[in-house]
């Protein structure tokens, strides 16, 4: 059995994947530093796996302390790392914070990994590499553009660093997924996106507003240029993303990867705008959201979703939840925590 680490592994994402890598029978040790998830996420996981992962609190930004964690756990066979600050418009207003938090973290990753003999690492990475992207859907090999805002440079930044050392070392082979926008829930309804504070998210706002603990969702912009005027994103369930990491992590242990280096997109492939968002909750939960127009908000894209054709064909991994689907989920995990 293979000990893969998870950063941020009580997060959004990443207990999802823990429970997908526990279900493939991989050992999974954790990091988190719980600034924005729950120790009691644990206990979904292990309700749905009927195992506990190894669990261990730790601010990577601790150089030390992460080089001691690495230490004690020198048997380690592959990293999925999450840990990173991942709301644009907080990165925005505090990029220093991003700066630190997610480029000083992963340079330690790596450094510790090439410690090792060999080390596979899976970088949670994001279709915001592309800034405002020419062409929709769009490709791998799409121009990374300027960063509309400081997280999406850190993933920029991130790539670029993974990428310089697998130049100059065999140790470390790397794939970097590029989310779209991931969404939704277990369907047990014993995980899922539990943010701290006001949501930076859309759909958490949505099921909160659902739910009654928020009066009114924000819509930002009402003037793009799309087919209602809202913003257009690639909405994926969050178990789908969570398996893509699992077939990637496959990949890299048995050698099929290309290159030491590689990049994936992971989404549907279908745009959806941020009222149709709005309808599939609608539909799925027979409630009426109340909702209200205001400006833009900076660092924003008028549109991002994902030609999947290298995730589907190379990778072997498809998308297999609809937006209702999602949705549907998102909205039983908000029911489930707030005793609806």
């Amino acid at each position: 059995m293979k000990k893969i680490l998870v950063t941020g592994g009580l997060g959004f994402i990443g207990s999802h994947t823990v429970v997908e890598l526990q279900n493939e029978g991989f050992e999974v040790v954790i990091i988190d530093d719980l600034s924005n998830s729950s120790e009691a996420v644990l206990d979904g996981i292990a309700s749905i796996t009927n195992t506990t992962p190894i669990f261990e609190k730790l601010d990577m930004k601790d150089k030390n302390a992460l080089h001691s964690f690495f230490e004690k756990h020198h048997d380690i066979a592959g990293v999925i790392h999450f840990a990173a600050s991942k709301a644009v418009g907080e990165s925005v207003n505090n990029p220093l914070l991003y700066y630190e938090n997610n480029i000083n973290t992963l340079v330690y990753v790596l450094q510790e990994l090439l410690n090792l003999d060999a080390s596979n690492l899976i970088f949670s990475s994001s279709c915001t590499v592309y800034g405002q992207a020419d062409e929709m859907p769009i490709t791998e090999s799409a121009p990374v553009k300027p960063a509309e805002s400081p997280y999406g440079n850190t993933k920029q930044i991130g790539e670029e660093i993974i990428a310089d050392t697998c130049k100059v070392t065999e140790k470390l082979n790397a794939i970097a997924l590029r989310y779209f926008n991931p969404i939704g829930a277990h369907p047990s309804a014993k995980i899922g996106e539990l943010p701290i504070g006001v949501p930076q998210n859309l759909v958490p706002f949505i099921t909160q507003t659902g739910a009654g603990l928020r009066d009114c969702l924000s819509v930002y912009g009402k003037d793009y240029p799309t087919s209602d005027g809202t913003c257009v994103r690639d909405y994926i369930h969050v178990v789908d993303l969570a398996k893509a990491h699992v077939i990637a992590l496959k990949r890299l242990i048995n050698k099929n990867n290309d290159a030491n280096f590689e990049t994936f997109n992971v989404g549907t492939g279908v745009g959806s705008t941020v009222l149709e968002v709005i309808e599939s909750f609608e539909r799925v939960s027979g409630k009426h959201l109340n909702y209200k127009f205001v400006s833009r908000r900076e660092g924003d894209v008028i549109s991002a979703y994902a030609n999947t054709k290298k995730a589907n064909n190379d990778l072997g991994w498809k998308a297999k939840s609809s937006l209702d689907d999602a949705m549907r989920s998102a909205w039983d995990w908000e029911q489930k925590i707030r005793n609806l």
